[in-house]
């Protein structure tokens, strides 16, 4: 299996920033708008803009939710071995709020389908946008688009987008990984 970085730990710090000052051009004080991170990798991210909002850039009050979409998925039930559910921490209302959703790789678009569908167990909000780390372009199922990504990779079916976290790996880095063909024995 070969590996190429995609980001370094500095990279995904700046693109960190760059996401963080996007949203405060769109959302000023956030008096009106939650975040909500995807259980379980998009928790990751979503914690890590929350606390650079507010330790960084003095964002006061910022709601930040976790959304559980296993129930929600449209192959949950078509799945060899069963799939683990992780827990929904919601403490706060959405109706009439403006939501950002936020997953660490947009890949066929299935997952945030199935977070459209959950959320509205929680309200209507006024409208949804979405936040990714990685947009893989060319792996899209639904016509799913990022209102704000970190970078864009051009990935194809047999590449995976590896993303690992100072908090579960040590350090911040992005991979993308190819399995060898054939060919290449």
């Amino acid at each position: 299996m070969s590996r190429k970085t995609l980001l370094t730990s500095k990279e995904i710090e700046i693109i960190l920033h760059r996401l963080a000052c996007q949203l405060i051009e769109n959302h000023n004080d956030f008096s009106n708008t939650v975040l909500i991170g995807l259980q379980p990798r998009g928790t990751f991210l979503a914690k890590r803009l929350t606390k650079l909002l507010t330790e960084e850039y003095n964002i006061k009050d910022l709601k930040l939710g976790l959304l559980d979409i296993t129930f929600y998925r449209d192959d949950f039930r078509r799945r060899n071995a069963p799939l683990e559910a992780t827990s929904t921490q919601i403490d706060f209302l959405i109706e009439d709020k403006k939501v950002v959703i936020i997953d660490d790789v947009l890949y066929s678009g299935r997952s945030v389908r199935s977070a459209l569908t959950a959320i509205q167990s929680y309200g209507r909000p006024e409208n949804i946008e979405l936040l990714v780390l990685i947009d893989r372009r060319f792996s899209r199922h639904l016509p799913i688009q990022p209102n704000y990504r970190g970078r864009q990779v051009d990935a194809i079916n047999e590449e995976k987008v590896v993303v690992n976290w100072q908090e579960t790996h040590k350090k911040d880095t992005i991979y993308l990984e190819t399995k060898p063909t054939k060919l290449d024995d």
